[in-house]
């Protein structure tokens, strides 16, 4: 089941970039992001923007990796 839950979270993190970002943006994502989805959006849709949006709804309670990771895909 953790497996799952984890392979989950890593199609959630990469459903919402853009394909066109960098492969080491798409890293960052899933490396600072993951334990913030898991914590915060585990029953977010993972498509349509589900999880993105449950990230900007919990801003101020992410991590500061996760927080830098959303931003440089915004300075993108």
């Amino acid at each position: 089941m953790k497996n799952i839950l984890s392979v989950a979270i890593s199609v959630a993190v990469l459903a919402f970039a853009s394909p066109s970002i960098a492969a080491s943006e798409r890293e960052n994502l899933q490396t600072y992001c993951k334990p913030d989805i898991q914590r915060l959006c585990a029953g977010a849709p993972i498509g349509g923007g589900g999880v993105k949006d449950c990230l900007k709804a919990h801003e101020k309670e992410i991590s500061v990796g996760c927080a830098q990771a959303l931003k440089a895909l915004k300075d993108g």
